[in-house]
């Protein structure tokens, strides 16, 4: 690697990139770092296929792969659907799933293009970052302000099926091929969300998203200034913007600083290095790395003076990179709010092939200061925070409006909807009653309504405008208001 700058990975098969990875509902799939000291110029297999001239040779248990082809090619009754890359491609596929890895995995050469196109400043999509889990494509987190986050979008959800098209069963690039589409399409998702009975339909217009990672705001408590700044993933240039924002923050009289990682699904690695090369106290250990043969390499800050006061949110949508973050700092004493983090601790690396596609691997677990291995665990914050119960309310989505007499989800959702914002209705039992009826028709007279007392798809989409506003504001939000009142009592991290 060269000194003082990241090396992204080549199509020359010698250079490896370290990333911490989920896959992004864009048109891109993924982001690539590389530490400092690992993985350089130094392909980890020696083989035609990787660059290396040596020779790979089988072993004698991959016999019946030979012998399966053979088969194949002398005695499947259809010769026409015997295509080599194909078979190759699946081969290849196969292997890798048998590991268990959800992020060891096999890409086309068009994958991969997708895969780089992702290191841009923008992209094309739902805006939601997922991974396989259980067979099922999962969401991590939706990306701020995207299509995906004012749909209704939330960490932990399952998404089964796109425009009427079954996702079960489709690993995961397939079934990301098929979720992200170009501006402006549409794309119809059958969502189950943990705690709901009945899948949720949710509908999406694809859009160009601007991946703007570091977003400032200044709030006050007890008389004093504190900046919010909100982290939504780990870019190239995110750490900049990061140490930015602190800068200009602290001229503007922020004593104290909330790092909110909630919904960071993380990204590369040399931001979060960065990143706490400017917190971590006295150059004291960030993280480690642990390669395959069991060598740590220890990663140290390059503060030498006071660190400032802050408070880290990180909540299930915290995952990767954030975590590294929100655990180095817990490490030093920072208090961490919210609630417990993904849990990712593997770092993977590409390497392309022969053929022009690339493997995605994991090569090495990353631990907290203290030599922790959070993967599968998470980080377990300080303060427990949970989210306000309605941010985790689906939109109201009916094709027909829902009236008086009607029973079932949807009016328990509209229900539970109007509540959050005010409008008492007087019951949440999901039996559309008359004073239902009589807070959904107050709250259409305020925003400007035929005030019918019906939930008709107009009143169903200024509601969930409305609830996502709310979702949104700060002063609505229990776990930063939690974390603002942290701040202000302990401002001084444990030296």
């Amino acid at each position: 690697m060269e000194k003082g700058r990241m090396v992204m990975w080549r199509a020359s098969g010698r250079r490896w990139a370290l990333l911490l990875f989920v896959f992004l509902l864009g048109v891109g799939i993924g982001r690539l770092s590389l530490p400092q000291g690992l993985g350089t110029n130094s392909p980890l297999l020696a083989g035609p296929f990787f660059g290396g001239k040596q020779e790979v040779r089988l072993p004698a248990a991959f016999a019946p792969l030979a012998e399966a082809y053979g088969t194949l090619q002398a005695k499947y009754y259809d010769p026409s659907q015997l295509n080599d890359e194909s078979l190759a491609r699946g081969a290849v596929k196969g292997m890798l799933e048998a590991l268990g890895d959800p992020y060891t995995a096999y890409m086309t050469r068009e994958e991969l293009a997708r895969f780089q196109e992702s290191l841009s400043t923008s992209i094309e999509g739902i805006g939601a970052e997922v991974m396989l889990l259980g067979g099922r494509v999962t969401v991590i987190s939706p990306i701020e302000g995207s299509p995906a986050e004012r749909a209704g979008i939330r960490p932990n959800d399952q998404i089964v099926e796109v425009n009427g098209e079954s996702l079960e069963g489709l690993d995961l690039t397939t079934a990301v091929n098929k979720i992200r589409g170009p501006k402006g399409t549409k794309a119809v998702l059958k969502v189950l969300r943990p705690g709901h009975e009945e899948p949720i339909v949710l509908e999406i217009v694809r859009d160009r998203i601007p991946l703007e990672t570091v977003r400032t705001q200044l709030l006050e408590r007890e008389g004093k200034t504190y900046a919010w700044i909100r982290v939504t993933s780990f870019n190239e240039d995110t750490a900049e913007r990061f140490l930015a924002a602190m800068r200009q923050a602290e001229e503007d009289g922020a004593e104290g600083f909330l790092v909110d990682l909630r919904g960071n699904p993380g990204g590369y690695l040399e931001a979060a290095k960065k990143i706490l090369e400017a917190l971590v106290p006295r150059e004291g250990v960030m993280y480690m790395i642990e390669g395959r043969d069991g060598k740590r390499e220890v990663a140290h800050s390059k503060l030498k003076g006071t660190p400032p006061p802050l408070v880290v949110l990180v909540d299930e949508g915290s995952a990767s990179a954030s975590e590294i973050v929100a655990a180095s700092l817990k490490a030093h004493g920072y208090p961490v709010v919210g609630v417990r983090s993904f849990g990712k601790g593997t770092v993977q690396s590409t390497a392309d092939l022969a053929s022009g596609g690339a493997l995605k691997l994991t090569i090495a677990k990353w631990l907290d200061p203290n030599g922790e291995w959070i993967h599968g665990k998470g980080v377990e914050p300080t303060v427990v925070v949970e989210p306000a119960p309605y941010a985790k309310l689906p939109p109201v989505s009916s094709d027909k409006p829902l009236g008086q007499g009607q029973a079932g989800k949807q009016v328990e959702v509209l229900q539970k909807t109007l509540a959050a914002l005010g409008y008492a209705p007087g019951r949440e039992d999901g039996y559309f009653d008359a004073g239902t009826a009589a807070a959904l028709r107050k709250f259409q007279a305020d925003h400007g309504l035929s005030a019918s007392g019906e939930a008709d798809p107009a009143t169903q989409g200024v509601l969930w405008d409305a609830l996502y506003q709310k979702i949104r504001n700060p002063d609505d939000d229990p776990q930063l208001q939690k974390a603002l009142e942290v701040l202000a009592q302990e401002p001084v991290p444990a030296r």
